[in-house]
Parts: structure tokens; sequence; C-alpha cells
């Protein structure tokens, strides 16, 4: 089925402004009404000082010449005066439409976004999502800026100046107004191949943005590796491209108004000599004659600028279709059950599988967490621990078998409710770009200073932060770039202590730190995690030593369960895996 018109996308999206759209579109073509005015109030001076008694005003009880160009004066300065106001008034109505739609597409935008499970996204090229989200909202502000009330004006401005014409001499209105169609065949005919071209620049724009945002998050690496040149390549190659397209749709837009300027000619030509010659016959009047030839360029200068037009409209449609594509990607069916208030935190897998593209990552998982439990999985990369961690959270949801929280089934829980009761801490925490105390009580407009102190105890990160200039109202730097990655874990463990969950998940939580932080993480844990549900991912088995169950994946499978000492016992994966890190012959 063909997708719908990015113009029928857009309106369908900013039907709650259409009476903002409709009254700006009123004072559009007013003003441009009061504008070609002027243009016959020429042509009836020159009948007043030509024809006097006889002329056209005389008709109105105005025998005087004099008397009838101060008619005139006031109303060339009523003309000037309302196109005047109308102009205020459309710019004012189509630029705040701009602004409205603008800041409605992009809070839509990320607000489906924030939807969408993070796999989805992840599979995105950032800087793709970041020039949808940035410059294509943009782009759409700025056809409605201007763009918008240009092709109104040029429309309305091409039906008045062609009645008029119709009015005074059909023959010169057939002549003066034989290139229009011709023009615009030839500018539909550009659009059409201009689309696929501005379509084709606005993804090489995303490749570059990628690249930049890839390329800065990476700087230390690629200066440790010398490989400034290298990705300088990369990057000249992607801009080399954008350069390449944009070209590409400049070569065909410029083309526009050249042949748009020919056809005005012939237009103008033909009312100039053929005007020109009903006049000397006395077939025309002399006024009339002045104001078909002043309206003739009224009528076809406009149209040298429809190459603007096109090109602005589109880019603008382009941009539509990549915002509009975005909010049309499918959100997931969610629950919209509540966790139950007294629910202790049992989790329970059963029968759980999943498949990245065709590929199992975990196949037929058992697996009880009693509430207050502390439950390991552990074992090499790719076994599948970080996917059932994902699980839980339903970040993704299982392809076979479900999961269970105190027995209610997840796939029927809310996620929001779900994460309301879950502490998450990732092995790479994301902080936020502003002060300790609001990354450890993120998601709050209004932190309790108390609690925040609390749960930066709890996580051995209180000394640390009072030793910083502002103490807990220090700022962390873009993505915590104002510490060090034992600092930051602190604080994201901080962070999921201060909502006091009743399920505490820890993704490789001390994967980044040093033996020291180590501990004193491993200590704070021990407290944070009695009569709390507690469920850990690590390749440090150090750190889970103390685990009421730990539970081995290999291949997607959990192989091996038991304490520490049972397992080491046992000889199998995990005691090989012991041995490995510790050591020990």
């Amino acid at each position: 089925m063909a997708s719908p018109h990015p113009l029928r996308r857009l309106a369908g999206f900013a039907r709650p402004h259409r009476g903002t759209a409709v009254l700006a579109t009123v004072y559009s073509v007013l003003n441009k009404i009061f504008d070609v005015l002027p243009e016959l109030l020429i042509g009836v001076a020159v009948d007043v000082v030509v024809n006097q008694e006889d002329s056209f005003m005389a008709g109105f009880g105005l025998p005087d010449p004099l008397h009838q160009l101060y008619a005139l004066v006031a109303l060339t300065i009523a003309v000037w005066v309302f196109e005047s106001l109308f102009e205020y008034l459309y710019a004012v109505k189509w630029r705040g439409l701009a602004q409205e739609l603008q800041h409605a597409l992009r809070q839509a935008a990320y607000g489906h976004l924030q939807q969408l499970p993070p796999a989805v996204i992840e599979r995105e090229r950032s800087g793709r999502l970041m020039a949808v989200m940035n410059e294509d909202v943009n782009q759409v502000e700025r056809f409605l800026n201007t763009g918008a009330n240009d092709l109104i004006q040029v429309i309305v401005s091409s039906l008045l100046v062609g009645g008029v014409f119709f009015v005074l001499t059909a023959d010169l209105a057939a002549l003066a107004m034989l290139p229009i169609p011709l023009i615009l065949v030839g500018a539909f005919w550009f659009q059409k191949r201009l689309a696929p071209r501005y379509a084709a620049a606005r993804e090489a724009a995303a490749t570059v943005s990628a690249r930049l945002n890839n390329n800065l998050a990476g700087m230390a690496t690629i200066q440790a590796y010398t490989a400034e040149e290298f990705e300088a390549g990369h990057l000249r190659q992607a801009s080399d491209e954008f350069r390449s397209r944009n070209a590409d749709a400049i070569r065909f837009s410029a083309a526009i108004t050249p042949v748009i300027r020919m056809a005005i000619l012939a237009g103008f030509v033909a009312t100039l000599l053929y005007g020109g010659m009903l006049t000397l016959r006395g077939e025309l009047g002399v006024g009339s004659y002045s104001a078909l030839v002043y309206l003739t360029q009224r009528l076809l200068w406009p149209l040298t600028r429809l190459a603007d037009m096109v090109d602005l409209y589109q880019r603008a449609m382009a941009s539509v279709n990549r915002v509009m594509d975005l909010l049309d990607t499918p959100v997931p069916v969610r629950g919209t059950g509540e966790v139950p208030a007294d629910a202790p935190g049992a989790i329970r897998f059963v029968g759980v599988g999943h498949d990245y593209d065709g590929r199992p990552a975990v196949k037929g998982i058992d697996l009880d967490v009693p509430a207050g439990a502390t439950v390991a999985l552990v074992g090499g990369t790719g076994g599948g621990k970080s996917t059932l961690l994902k699980l839980l959270m339903r970040f993704i949801d299982p392809s076979r078998g479900r999961i269970e929280l105190d027995g209610t089934d997840l796939a029927g829980i809310d996620p929001a409710a779900l994460r309301r009761v879950v502490g998450y801490v990732a092995q790479e925490p994301f902080l936020t770009d502003g002060t300790v105390a609001d990354n450890i009580a993120y998601g709050e407009r209004r932190s309790d200073r108390a609690r925040v102190e609390a749960a930066a105890r709890a996580a051995e990160a209180h000394d640390f932060i009072v030793a910083m200039p502002a103490g807990y109202d220090s700022p962390v730097g873009e993505r915590g770039g104002n510490l060090s990655g034992g600092q930051r874990q602190r604080i994201a463990l901080a962070r999921a202590l201060y909502r006091d969950p009743r399920v505490l998940v820890l993704d490789e939580a001390t994967s980044a730190v040093d033996n020291e932080t180590e501990a004193a993480i491993q200590h704070s844990l021990a407290t944070a995690a009695r009569g709390r549900t507690t469920l850990v991912v690590a390749h440090r088995l150090s750190t889970v030593r103390h685990a009421d169950r730990i539970h081995v994946l290999d291949a997607g499978r959990i192989v091996e369960t038991g304490t520490h000492d049972e397992l080491l016992a046992r000889e199998g994966a995990y005691a090989a895996l012991w041995r490995l890190q510790t050591g020990e012959q």
C-alpha cells in the first residue's frame, strides 16, 4: 500500500492546530488581494490623467480630475494600510504555527522514541535519530515560516490577476497566461526528480552526523591509537558523499529559475506588444494597458521564486516523511497491570527462550529467584546472562516461555509499573549532565536530600562526594566525565538504592572498578540486599561467592546451579572459571 503524501501526514499530525492554519491562510489571501490592488490603482491614475472628466473615476460622481486624484490617494493609503496589517497578521500566525509544530513534532518524536524498546533504538544509528529530531524538525519549521505563505500567495495572485485580465481583454489574458501551464509542468517535472535526490541528501547528512557522534564519543581511543588521519578520512568520505548528494540536488534545483525566466519573458513580451497594438488602435484604454503591463509582471515575476519554493517544499516533505516514519514505528503491545503493593519480589523464569535475528540467545531457562534471596548469573561471554536481565526489565520480551513476578506474568504488567519496583545498575551507567544529587535522585524534580545522602552512604559513595568542591551539588559533567569509573558506578548504585526497590538488578556492576572499590561496593551490597530480591550478573566470581544461589550459563542454557562451595566441589564449569580467575591449580 502506497504511503500517504507527506503533506497529508503533516496535516494529520497538525489537526489540533487547524484553526491557526486556516486563519493564517485567510490572512495570506487577504494580504495578496491588497497587494495586487496598487497596480490597478496605477492604471486608474493614468486613466484620470489622460481622460480627466471622461475617466473611469468620473462614473462614481467625481467629475473633477483633482477630486478623483484625492480619492485615489485615500484609496492607496487604505490599500497599503490593509496590506501591511495582513502581512503582519499572516507573519505572526505562520511563524507561530511553525514554532508550535516544531515543538510538538520534536516532543512527539522523542516521546515515541522513549516508548520503543532499547533494542529497537540500538539498531538505529544515533546520528540518524539526532538528525530526525533536530534538522528534520527544523526543516519543517523553515517551510512553515515562509514557504507555505509563498505557495498560497502565488496561487492567489495567479487567480486574481488572471481574473482581471479576462475582465479587461480575454485575448490578451490568453497570451499573458500561456506560459503558466508550461511553468507549472516544468516545476512539477523538476519536483518529481528532486524528491529522491533530497531524500538521499538527508540520509547522507545523517551518516555524517552519526560519524561525528561516534568519533566524539571515542576520541580518547582515536588519539591513543594515533588514528586521527584514519578517522578524518572516514569523515571526509561521509562528508564527500553528502556534498555529492547535495550537489546533485542543487544542479536540478538551480536549473528551474532560468527555465521559468524564459517562459516569463514570453508572457511579458506578448502583453507589451499585443496590448500596445490594441491601445494604439483604440481598442484598449491607456490606463487599462498600464495596469495590464504592471499586472503581467505581478502575475509572472513571483513564479521566478517557484524554484526556491519547490526546493524548500521538497526538503520539508523529505523531512516530514522521516519524522512521520519515526512516529509510525510500532510500539510493542504492553500490559496495563500494576505490581501488587505487598508483593515480596519472587521471580520465576518458566521455559524462557529468546532469539536475536533467528539466533537463539537463551533456550529453555527455568529459574526461581525466591523473594529476598541473592541469586547470581555467571558464565562466559555470550552465555545469555545480560539477555535474562533485559527480559526481566522488559527491555525485550521472550520469544518463548514466560517470566513471573510473584506469580503474575510480566507480559500483563505495565513496564513502567514494573520498573518502578526494580533498581537497575548497568555495566556502563548513564549519568545525566547535572549534579551528584540530581543523579542519585534521578527522575525526581525535587529530591529528598536526606534520602540522597542515605543512599550514597549505603553505596559507599558519601566520602568521595563530600570531598568534591561543592559536595552533593558538584556537577558530574556530560556522561559523568568529571568522575572516575568507580565513582560513576557507586553513584549509579546509590541511584538504585534511593528508590528503595523491591528487586535489585546488577549487570556487571563492579566490572569497571578496582579491587578496593569492589570490596567497598560488596560491603554496601551486603547491606543493601537485605530484605530485597537481588539478581546479579558478574564476570568476577569473587563478587558473587556469597550469593544464596549461583547459576552458570553456557550457550544460553543453565549448566550448573548451587552455592559457591557446592559448585567448587563439583569440579565443573564454575570450578574451572574460579581457578582461571584466581590462578589456583
